[in-house]
């Protein structure tokens, strides 16, 4: 069977991270400087990649449109991710009421469709960030929670968890020393599967107005921008979309090369 390698994906979306965080070093131009007489001019020795519409330099905005939705997509992922760990855990480890509420709550965010839910939470809040991050963190973390909850019912059941509460371990010792490090593999697999989901979020949002407020480049909004020159220029179209796809293979990838990689280790019997 051919398993996924997980360090080419890793080291795209490390490049990505890269050239978002030294954006201001890397950008040749101000990404949102306007000079309308040097508008959709081809890539040239002084501009690259070329100039939009409004004449501002298409290589800065590339690099900077990939800031915004790193830092939305991982500030929203890493909350939601806590979210659902929290809950997920104490709904599996101490059942009873606690577990039937927050399963009912998840499931009723579920079952909801996604893509409606976050359009209509989206233009109910309105834009900005903070708005932005809320949203996706509400339309994400019943996902999490539930996949920590039944790791969490399996390990509660294992003998080692069984001996150590015989021997009068408390439920923090076990949450905290023994549950929370078990189901770190679990969680390695899902952050940039998760990842990649907020960012293909907030790219649909940004696509329809709704995501990061202008004049911030984002790669979503060059797209839609760049449609009515799709033909004369189909570049301005092209590279923000493939930096997006780009990023968005490497997470997928990545997430699924670390499962074969965990899965692998897992089957292997010690001699």
């Amino acid at each position: 069977m051919k398993h996924t390698n997980w360090k080419l994906p890793l080291s795209i979306f490390l490049v990505f991270l890269l050239l978002s965080l030294l954006a201001p070093l890397l950008a040749p131009y101000d990404p949102n400087a306007v000079d309308m007489s040097i508008r959709l001019q081809d890539p040239s020795l002084t501009h690259w990649l070329g100039t939009d519409a409004l004449g501002r330099d298409l290589l800065s905005r590339v690099i900077y449109g990939g800031r915004g939705t790193l830092f939305l997509s991982l500030s929203a992922t890493l909350l939601s991710m806590c979210l659902g760990i929290i809950l997920g855990m104490l709904a599996g480890w101490f059942g009873g009421m606690a577990d039937s509420t927050l399963t009912v709550l998840a499931n009723l965010f579920q079952g909801l469709p996604g893509s409606c839910l976050l359009v209509a939470m989206a233009g109910i809040f309105g834009p900005g960030i903070p708005q932005l991050i809320v949203a996706l963190v509400l339309t994400s973390w019943a996902g999490i929670f539930r996949i920590l909850r039944t790791h969490t019912i399996q390990l509660r059941e294992e003998s080692f968890i069984e001996g150590l509460r015989a021997l009068g371990a408390g439920h923090l010792r076990l949450i905290s020393a023994h549950l929370f490090p078990n189901l770190l593999p679990q969680l390695a697999v899902l952050f940039p599967m998760r990842l990649g989901s907020a960012i293909r979020s907030l790219a649909a949002l940004s696509y329809l107005g709704l995501g990061l407020p202008p004049p911030a480049p984002d790669w979503s909004v060059m797209i839609r921008d760049a449609q009515l020159y799709a033909r004369t220029h189909p570049h301005l179209i092209l590279v923000p979309g493939l930096c997006l796809l780009a990023l968005l293979f490497a997470l997928y990838r990545l997430g699924d090369g670390l499962r074969d990689t965990l899965d692998r280790r897992s089957q292997e019997v010690p001699l």
